[in-house]
């Protein structure tokens, strides 16, 4: 019996060394974790965080530390980083080691099935059922009805005092309906609206699922939204007819999804679609109100006629400010001309296309806002980069405003510049246009 306890004591004490020495010691290739502080046990830096700006405090540990560096926030440790490279390396050439990750209260209230939480072949299939409702010969036939649904926001808008951003939401809530369940979206409208409010006003609340909080609340509201889908789903299998919309697509797979896998992905979609697109829009409408040579560049037609030979030596001036709002504004008129000789009653999928000006607003938003400072990710298995272990466990962020502010990649990060993303091509296609005139 000495023996026997002895040796299971031995196998126990083995163990335990065994545990102690992968904990404090979990890279046996030696390989350093990236540079950084992980501050106080268990609260790490997450005062340092919310004391000042967060981009302040990111900003300040990459000029510390370089693009890569670890941190401790939220009880996580994390790895951050802030290079176009980095970025794509965890986002997606080797997007297999790093999985999307958020907190549990979030994946009960917008559903566990929803493709944000996996990785794999579910993942894979759910992101090629949105993709194919979502390419040109699905959408190109509600392009018309989306501009209706902006005509009918801003009609509705006149003689009011109003908060920009939660028309946006309200838009935005509207063409995502559109976008998911085509026209039949009217009949469902209010009712969705109504769940869907409440669900919101209860995501970021603490999770504690008793009657009378706001969790609670959302979701009891979630239940409501998944039968209100489960009455359409009935309905369009009752009426056996197709439809190219994201219902369509996603009741259309031939594997067969479930009705709460469905669900699930509905009103992911509907949450990934409307804060940041109207956050985008809100954005778009600052950003035009304080650069009014944009504004004009994208919305006002001025006959190239009026322009002469003093307008061309203004544009040899020296002054690559004003040099690039006159072409900005020059660059509009094609872009307006082309889109008034085509134009229908409403605008068409050919008409999108003819909008260059009107991207590079867009584009140039999303980089001076940055709608997604940062993302979180965490990394499946030990992985190495740049020389540097990323622990199995740990947090990813790749820090997106970093990126998009640093002045090595966009010169004034600060400012807001549209030309920037194609100042050379405007310079040759609309001095020439000048020269004919």
């Amino acid at each position: 019996m000495f023996i026997f306890w002895f040796s299971f004591a031995s196998i126990l004490l083995i163990f335990l060394l065994h545990s102690l020495v992968k904990f404090f010691n979990p890279n046996p290739r030696k390989l350093p974790l990236p540079p950084g502080s992980l501050g106080w046990p268990y609260i790490g830096e997450t005062f340092q965080l919310y004391s000042q700006d967060p981009n302040v405090f990111f900003a300040s540990k990459q000029l510390r530390y370089g693009s890569i560096f670890k941190t401790h926030i939220l009880g996580c440790p994390c790895v951050m980083i802030s290079s176009p490279e980095a970025a794509k390396f965890v986002l997606v050439t080797k997007a297999n080691l790093f999985k999307p990750t958020f907190p549990a209260s979030k994946e009960r209230m917008l559903g566990k099935q929803a493709i944000f939480f996996h990785q794999g072949d579910y993942h894979a299939k759910l992101r090629k059922l949105v993709l194919r409702a979502f390419m040109p010969e699905s959408i190109k036939n509600i392009v018309g009805d989306i501009e209706s649904l902006a005509v009918d926001s801003l009609n509705s808008l006149e003689g009011r005092l109003i908060n920009t951003f939660q028309e946006m939401k309200t838009y935005a809530f509207n063409v995502a309906l559109l976008s998911i369940l085509g026209k039949d979206e009217v009949l469902y409208r209010e009712d969705l609206k109504k769940c869907y409010y409440i669900l919101e006003k209860g995501y970021n609340s603490m999770p504690i699922n008793l009657p009378g909080t706001l969790f609670h609340k959302s979701m009891k509201a979630r239940q409501g939204l998944a039968q209100i889908l489960a009455k359409i789903l009935s309905k369009r299998r009752q009426m056996k007819l197709q439809h190219n919309d994201l219902l369509g697509s996603f009741m259309g797979d031939k594997e067969d999804l479930t009705d709460q896998q469905i669900a699930d992905n509905i009103i992911g979609v509907i949450f990934a679609a409307r804060d940041t697109t109207a956050s985008v829009l809100t954005w778009i409408l600052k950003y035009l109100g304080e650069n009014q040579s944009v504004l004009q560049a994208v919305t006002v037609r001025i006959p190239l006629s009026q322009f002469n030979y003093l307008d061309f030596l203004y544009l040899q001036s020296g002054d690559l400010e004003n040099d690039c709002s006159w072409l900005l504004v020059l660059a509009s008129q094609e872009e307006q001309e082309s889109i008034r000789q085509s134009k229908e009653k409403f605008l068409r999928w050919e008409d999108t296309k003819k909008m260059p000006m009107t991207s590079r607003v867009i584009q140039e938003t999303l980089r001076v806002a940055s709608i997604l400072s940062f993302t979180f990710r965490e990394a499946v298995e030990d992985v190495e980069y740049e020389g540097y272990l990323i622990p199995k466990g740990w947090k990813v962020l790749p820090l997106f405003r970093n990126i998009h502010h640093n002045p090595e990649i966009f010169p004034g990060p600060e400012k807001f510049d549209p030309s920037r993303f194609e100042v050379k091509a405007l310079i040759i296609i609309f001095l020439a246009e000048i020269f004919v005139v």
